[in-house]
């Protein structure tokens, strides 16, 4: 099973996924910032987003569930609405 969610903040696009077999991977703007492969315990990505002056923090937590995963994006630590796209 594949999941995805996306965001977008200050024309910087974030996409996180997870799939079962290759982990759980953070993007900005395509590229890749962080990957975790973990069965156990539920994982925490972190990355960041550069602009002129600073550099912005990112940090996803998946959460396993009775009826999926759930994932949680906080920016420049406030949360974010993502939208789940798979």
């Amino acid at each position: 099973m594949k999941s995805i969610w996306e965001a977008t903040y200050e024309n910087n696009v974030i996409r996180i996924e997870n799939n079962w077999f290759s982990g759980e991977k953070l993007f900005v703007n395509n590229q890749l910032q962080d990957f975790q492969v973990n069965y156990f315990n539920p994982p925490i990505l972190t990355g960041h987003i550069k602009n002129s002056q600073e550099r912005i923090a990112i940090k996803a937590n998946l959460q396993q569930g009775l009826f999926g995963v759930s994932c949680i994006l906080f920016i420049d630590d406030e949360q974010v609405a993502l939208k789940k796209i798979k």
